[in-house]
């Protein structure tokens, strides 16, 4: 694979949140998401072709493929899509999708 395509890869796997669900359907290939347990430890979900995960907006969470290295996966969106990762930080921690996930853990 291209150097493009490893740094793509990369930028899933810093843990990050989202100000709003993440909705992914698997396509084909397997991965990984890690999300953040109440105990702040990571809780790892395997995916695979036919899989559809939704996480909560406020969730802090990374990506990985398998060892094939390969995944096709749908993102699917309720409202307008918004793609903007919120790479773990104190200052993320404050907004109110983050607060609000919280709240109702």
């Amino acid at each position: 694979m291209g150097s493009a395509y490893e740094d793509k890869v990369k930028t899933f796997f810093k843990e990050h949140l989202h100000e709003d669900e993440e909705i992914r359907y698997i396509l084909d290939g397997e991965g990984f998401f890690d999300v953040r347990s109440i105990d702040d430890e990571w809780v790892r979900i395997r995916l695979m072709k036919g899989d559809l995960i939704i996480l909560p907006a406020g969730i802090y969470h990374r990506f990985t493929t398998d060892s094939k290295n390969y995944i096709k996966a749908m993102r699917l969106f309720k409202d307008e899509p918004k793609w903007t990762p919120l790479n773990r930080a104190p200052e993320v921690d404050k907004i109110p999708a983050r607060r609000e996930y919280i709240s109702r853990a």
